[in-house]
């Protein structure tokens, strides 16, 4: 399970850090792609395969599936760490997170996400008035929180 909270640069060759408590949790080899509100979600292989077989399961004729199932996908590339612990990270996918220089990388359960430090900022400060709704309403689903 990943999780916590991770500051690290982006270097001058696209490269990122990779918290050392999440390496040996993703692997040799894991998946990048595009994630929601202009993050990267990082999966570990196995995840991923689970992934991508719900996304598969979803019905080709529906438009929002297709959709989704594009924009998830185009953006995937399977990465590796080099030997300082270090992921190098597309330009397609820095350019849509816009990460530049200080980026925030966090676990989220069964993925890691990266973050521009601008963009987490912004996000969990327009998020964090919500955070006591949004439990509440994750209280209706009776997980037992």
């Amino acid at each position: 399970m990943f999780m916590g909270e991770y500051r690290h640069s982006v270097d001058d060759k696209g490269r990122l850090i990779i918290p050392s408590k999440f390496r040996e949790d993703l692997g040799e080899a894991f998946v990048i792609t595009r994630g929601l509100d202009h993050c990267l979600f990082v999966y570990p292989m196995t995840e991923w395969k689970q992934l991508e077989q719900k996304l598969k399961s979803l019905p080709f004729t529906k438009a929002d599936a297709r959709a989704f199932t594009r924009f998830f996908f185009s953006g995937a590339t399977v990465a590796e760490l080099d030997k300082q612990g270090r992921v190098n990270l597309p330009g397609n996918l820095r350019e849509f997170a816009k990460l530049e220089k200080d980026c925030v990388v966090i676990g989220v359960s069964s993925r890691v996400e990266i973050w521009s430090k601008e963009a987490w900022a912004s996000y969990y400060e327009t998020s964090q008035d919500s955070f006591n709704e949004i439990a509440e309403k994750l209280v209706d689903l009776d997980l037992n929180l």
